[in-house]
């Protein structure tokens, strides 16, 4: 059920004149993960337990919800949120879509912060990290 207190996702999107195959392993792995966005143990298999080295926050446990090859990735990201990526074949290159949900006024963090707080401060450190994933597949 959804709580009457939810806040929208975050959701970015980006066109990226690269193609899917190259975009896909900077979101789906490890490595390449770790070039624009945090640290991780990521493996691209569904129900596959990792962690995000989130800075000053410590570690986040993580689990891999689904994984469409070249299409979708998403997993839970602590105890609220979920975090999908998406990509989609253009003319031009690859769509990408980055939607960060589980958003709840009522909530507060693992780290005791609220939600609302934390939200704004992700959406506008979402606008430049997806910047940066579009520097590290050009």
């Amino acid at each position: 059920m959804e709580s009457s207190t939810a806040l929208p996702d975050i959701k970015e999107e980006l066109s990226l004149t690269v193609t899917v195959e190259k975009v896909w392993p900077k979101v789906s792995t490890a490595d390449g993960l770790g070039s624009w966005f945090m640290p991780s143990n990521l493996e691209p298999v569904e129900g596959y337990e990792f962690t995000l080295e989130a800075g000053p926050f410590g570690q986040s446990p993580c689990v891999v919800v689904e994984v469409q090859p070249l299409r979708k990735l998403a997993f839970r990201w602590g105890k609220d949120w979920t975090l999908t990526f998406e990509l989609a074949e253009e003319e031009e290159g690859t769509h990408f879509t980055l939607i960060h949900s589980g958003w709840d006024a009522d909530k507060l963090t693992e780290f005791g912060q609220a939600h609302a707080i934390i939200r704004e401060r992700m959406a506008q450190g979402w606008a430049g990290l997806v910047q940066k994933l579009a520097q590290v597949v050009s």
